[in-house]
This record gives structure tokens, C-alpha cells and sequence, in this order.
């Protein structure tokens, strides 16, 4: 059942592979905010940082629970 979900097409590719690109892409924007907001750009407020960390991190658990259960 899990590997229905964790292969399941979107556009021709499997669904674990967009979770990957959104897990990465919340990290890398979760840094870009501490990273600007360090240099003095609060174009995004520093409150975001959180909200986006819990994001990320909810994404990444949810995209190494699917890839390592597909081989259970």
C-alpha cells in the first residue's frame, strides 16, 4: 500500500521525488531568511524562520518514512 503512495505519478514522476524537491527547497528558503535577515534584509520578518523549519522538517520525515518503507 505504501509504495502506491510513495510511487504514485505526478506529471510522469513519483510523488517521493517532489517530496524531496519541497523538503530541500524549505531548507534552503528556511537559511535564506536567517541569512538575509543576518545582513540586515527584513523583507521576510524573522518570524517565518520557525514556521518554515517546521515545514521542512515535517516534509524530510514524511519523505525518509516513505523512502525507507518501500523496502518493508
Amino acid at each position: 500500500m505504501l509504495e502506491e503512495i510513495t510511487f504514485y505519478p505526478i506529471f510522469g514522476k513519483p510523488l517521493i521525488v517532489y517530496l524531496g524537491i519541497l523538503t530541500l527547497t524549505g531548507f534552503l528558503c528556511t537559511a535564506g531568511i536567517a541569512v538575509a535577515n543576518r545582513r540586515g534584509i527584513h523583507t521576510i520578518p524573522f518570524a517565518w524562520h520557525p514556521r518554515l523549519a517546521v515545514f521542512s522538517i515535517a516534509c524530510a520525515v514524511i519523505h525518509g518514512t516513505l523512502g525507507v518503507l518501500i523496502f518493508f
